[in-house]
């Protein structure tokens, strides 16, 4: 169940935390993966040497998903070297905290240039190849905060919540030729961000997860594997929240 063998997998920001996961998690399931990474080479060589030492198949990509240019440049490669990308992980996302008052536009332009139209320009760039085979899945990774809004993240709380409306709308255009898309919205996951939190942070921050912890990345690397699934293909427009209660 959930084999993902002879498909091609294509995951942005690949190298560490959830990107790494669900390179691990989909790679374990069949799929040759392909790690994407802006900076820190090693890390995402890294990855791909432990996926190879494993018995999977993974190679490295380096593009910015802030430069359009480059998704273009860098997909159309991998489209004539593979002949296909069957799955697209769409992780990567960058975050700068700050009060409203005291956002700075260039942040806001940053965050919504990566986060958004960056993820967003790699479906586009996949997406007819996937209608002409009649088979694909993309999944966009949102978060809790895009539903449920967090004071300090007003501009990154709308780049995931307009991932969710990109979600649903996709899913429409799509899903008459076999593609489905989906997102998953992952709640408080042990990742780097979460790995400077002061045990008194981590403690308060607990409090409001039901399931009286944090999740880790792998979880969320499992439900990738489901919706990049052949199993997933009656799912398409769904945001799976990861978060253990956190947000219902």
């Amino acid at each position: 169940m959930f084999r993902l063998d002879g498909k091609v997998a294509l995951v942005t920001g690949g190298s560490r935390g959830i990107g790494r996961a669900c390179c691990e998690a989909l790679a374990e399931h069949g799929a040759r993966v392909i790690v994407n990474y802006v900076h820190g080479e090693a890390a995402a060589r890294e990855v791909a040497e432990g996926i190879a030492a494993r018995g999977g198949s993974a190679e490295i990509c380096p593009f910015d998903l802030a430069d359009t240019g480059a998704i273009n440049t860098a997909i159309d490669g991998l489209l004539e070297r593979h002949g296909n990308i069957d799955i697209l992980i769409a992780n990567a996302g960058i975050v700068v905290d700050g009060l409203l008052l005291r956002l700075k536009d260039e942040d806001a332009n940053r965050m919504w240039a990566t986060n958004v139209m960056g993820n967003i320009a790699c479906a586009r760039s996949v997406a007819r190849q996937m209608m002409r085979k009649k088979w694909g899945r993309i999944v966009f990774s949102s978060s809790v905060v895009g539903e449920m809004g967090n004071a300090g993240q007003t501009a990154y709380a709308a780049s995931k919540a307009a991932l969710i409306g990109a979600t649903k709308s996709i899913a429409r255009e799509l899903a008459s030729r076999g593609v489905t898309v989906n997102a998953v919205a992952p709640g408080l996951i042990e990742t780097d961000m979460t790995a400077s939190l002061s045990a008194e942070q981590h403690e308060a921050f607990v409090k409001f997860v039901p399931v009286g912890r944090m999740g880790s990345p792998r979880e969320v690397g499992a439900a990738c594997v489901y919706l990049a699934s052949e199993e997933a293909a009656y799912v398409t427009g769904h945001v799976l929240r990861i978060n253990g209660g956190m947000y219902t």
